[in-house]
């Protein structure tokens, strides 16, 4: 079975797309009071990119946080990452940094809320990637 975590931001755009993917989905916390997110099931990771297309500050700190508790990033399977093309070369490049420090697969890059096209094509690629593992 599918399963997401995520984080969006106050604007919501990476909660809508999730929402739209029709998951079982569990957010991580926006902001520092809220209790912690602990996993305990394998996972993709759905995130926004930060930073205007540089590398620094390109992961949210949410992010960083969570994957850095072990037993969180034990389960990560994959990761899609949503961003804005205006950022040209670093569009998106979340998703790669949490690819190459966590040695799962970037599955997919979208703009900032998806279209429908996104929606399906991640849809599908989900549902096929979770019969192999």
């Amino acid at each position: 079975m599918v399963h997401i975590v995520y984080f969006s931001s106050a604007t919501n755009n990476t909660q809508r797309f999730v929402d739209k993917l029709g998951y079982t989905a569990e957010r991580i916390p926006l902001r520092p009071t809220e209790e912690f997110l602990n996993v305990d099931q394998d996972y993709v990771l759905i995130t926004p990119t930060y930073g205007g297309g540089t590398a620094r500050g390109a992961v949210p700190k949410q992010v960083i946080k969570f994957l850095n508790d072990e037993h969180n990033r034990s389960f990560i399977k994959g990761v899609i990452s949503a961003g804005n093309t205006n950022f040209g070369e670093g569009f998106c490049i979340a998703g790669d940094i949490i690819s190459a420090k966590t040695k799962v697969p970037h599955m997919y890059k979208f703009e900032l809320m998806g279209t429908p096209r996104d929606v399906q094509v991640v849809r599908e690629g989900l549902e096929e990637f979770w019969k192999q593992l």
